[in-house]
């Protein structure tokens, strides 16, 4: 019986060169000089530093662009405020991964809405879709690829 998985991951690798090429990028430029602003990558969890807000807000700017070149869709980062404490602004931006449960039903409910023969079961951090027809399952694909689910969606584990 033909199934697939629906997943929310980010490439590890390529998240460390992206964020290796800003702050190359950010070293080099003439704004940035003298200015100690970088981005620090621990886990899931990006910290971009720098003087002022305006430059906290540059520094996403080139991080987004460079996750954008590297594969990488910017729905997955989840930025919170900028603090500005002693002189420096800092903001945090967490990487997210895997489906967590609300947006595991939505997707479950958006499979069901389509109703096609085709069932759909959480299973941890991914949804497993499974049917008897190749064909529906290819429609569940397309359906969900033009959903807004607010995260990044790869269908892996194709099965016939």
């Amino acid at each position: 019986m033909p199934s697939f998985d629906v997943v929310s991951e980010v490439d590890k690798h390529e998240l460390v060169n992206a964020v290796d090429q800003a702050n190359r990028e950010i070293s080099n430029r003439f704004d940035f000089k003298g200015s100690d602003s970088k981005i620090t990558a621990q886990e899931n969890v990006l910290t971009l530093e720098a003087p002022s807000e305006f430059q906290v807000e540059q520094i996403l700017e080139i991080l987004r662009n460079k996750l954008t070149k590297r594969g990488i869709d910017i729905d997955c980062l989840d930025t919170g405020d900028v603090e500005v404490v002693n002189m420096r602004a800092r903001q945090n931006a967490t990487v997210r991964e895997g489906l967590d449960k609300e947006t595991a039903r939505k997707t479950v409910k958006k499979i069901k809405e389509t109703k096609l023969k085709v069932q759909a079961a959480i299973q941890g951090e991914q949804v497993r879709v499974t049917g008897k027809k190749r064909d529906d399952l290819q429609s569940i694909m397309a359906e969900l690829k033009d959903a807004d689910m607010g995260i990044p969606l790869q269908f892996t584990n194709f099965r016939d």
